[in-house]
């Protein structure tokens, strides 16, 4: 299977302009099929494979669907991680019609295969609504779109504004100041890093930001496109400071699930978690104006902070749909700001794509991401979705894992990580 072009640097670097969002905002579970649109109208039933198996995001889901009148849709949620894990599997057997999905390279690399409608005539209706940089990450390497986009969200480092008060915490500027903060919040008998890896994926996102941290978004883009060794010393360097760190990291990760570690935050046993915007899922809403955030602090003074993890999904077409009219409509409805004004007040850890979407409503937090995203100079999609999914599924997970495990092995990870490297990049 020859490798697709990765996306280019012009079309990754979306900045404030680029995502065209202000500063200051101004305006698994079950298999089984879920009913879900009970509009009845002429097209038909419209069928979607949805990710979205945790409890917030399947309600949104659910709920915007419901306002889609013009056919009948039925919803069939699988475990996020196993949807994921199969993607390529399920398109090539019998998907459902529309489907969850990831902008960017991981969108290039199924249309690339032919697994996923040209949905460029939807684009000539909705084009309007989205940025450019959201219109590329939607292109194929065709210059065909493939992808409407629904939601984003910032990774960041997250922590209780109340616990943090009470201690005297501050946010850290630099990797020296952070390392300082965990050495006192451990003394205070705070666990200071949440840490979970059991899902495969979070751990992901640790790695993307030390590394862009390091040595810079080209080198990771690069890197993630198979065009770096991982020998390099550069890259032992994101694996020397982050062992570094692991001394502060919650311990058991292998054993713990995403969720579990948000709560640990919103329960105040962790001090703080580097993951994406969507930890508010996880806090009560009592609490989630207790809910704060800082962008991981600076390593290298030749790149500062300008670079963040944005990933932004939404939905596709596969190429085996039985109702393509059907889906088409129902993609052109999700693209509407009004639904996603829904989904951005179901769930506190997303942003709306739709540059008309409705921002007045949102939360300090989402308006402190939207804020943090405009200020990036550098946005990546997250590593899953910056690479090759064979290489982030069959050698990413296990290695991060096994380092996450075995911290001091880190030579013949690196070796190990490369020469599988080089048989799938051929």
């Amino acid at each position: 299977m020859d490798q697709p072009p990765p996306i280019s640097r012009r079309n990754l670097i979306l900045g404030a302009a680029a995502f065209g969002v202000p500063a200051v905002l101004a305006g698994c579970g079950s298999d089984a099929p879920s009913p879900a649109g009970q509009g009845g109208g002429g097209l038909g039933t419209v069928t979607i494979g949805s990710n979205a198996s945790d409890e917030i995001p399947k309600k949104t889901l659910e709920t915007v669907v419901k306002g889609f009148t013009q056919a009948t849709t039925r919803i069939n949620t699988v475990d996020h991680n196993t949807f994921q894990e199969n993607i390529n599997r399920y398109l090539r057997g019998t998907p459902e019609d529309v489907f969850t999905w990831f902008a960017g390279y991981r969108m290039q690399f199924f249309a690339e295969q032919g697994l996923a409608v040209d949905i460029s005539d939807v684009w000539q209706e909705i084009g309007g609504d989205y940025t450019q940089a959201f219109k590329d990450q939607s292109t194929g390497v065709d210059g065909k779109q493939y992808f409407v986009p629904f939601t984003y969200y910032p990774w960041a480092v997250f922590y209780r504004k109340s616990l943090w008060r009470e201690r005297g915490y501050e946010p850290p500027a630099t990797l020296d100041e952070f390392t300082a903060l965990a050495r006192r919040m451990k003394a205070d008998g705070i666990v200071p890093i949440a840490f979970a890896d059991k899902d495969g994926w979070p751990a992901m996102g640790t790695f993307d930001i030390l590394n862009m941290r390091i040595n810079g978004y080209d080198f990771h883009i690069s890197l993630m496109a198979g065009k770096e060794s991982w020998t390099d010393p550069r890259v032992r360097q994101v694996f020397d400071t982050w062992r570094g760190l692991m001394e502060f990291h919650q311990p058991a990760a292998l054993g713990r699930t995403w969720q579990e570690a948000g709560q640990s935050l919103a329960q105040k046993k962790t001090g703080m978690y580097l993951l994406g915007m969507f930890v508010a899922q996880q806090f009560p809403e009592a609490d989630r104006d207790d809910l704060d955030f800082f962008t991981f602090p600076e390593i290298n003074p030749a790149y500062g902070t300008d670079s963040i993890d944005a990933p932004i999904d939404g939905y596709m077409i596969s190429a085996k749909a039985k109702n393509v009219e059907g889906a088409k409509a129902l993609i052109k409805h999700l693209a509407q700001a009004s639904s996603q004004n829904i989904a951005t007040k179901l769930d506190p850890g997303t942003l709306a794509a739709s540059s008309k979407a409705d921002t007045s409503g949102y939360s300090a937090l989402q308006k402190r991401g939207a804020e943090l995203v405009s200020k990036a100079t550098h946005i990546a999609q997250f590593l899953d979705r910056d690479t090759r999914p064979d290489f982030a599924s069959t050698v990413m997970i296990p290695s991060l894992q096994t380092f996450v495990g075995k911290p001091d092995e880190i030579d013949p990870l690196l070796a190990g990580i490369e020469k599988q490297k080089a048989n799938i990049f051929r």
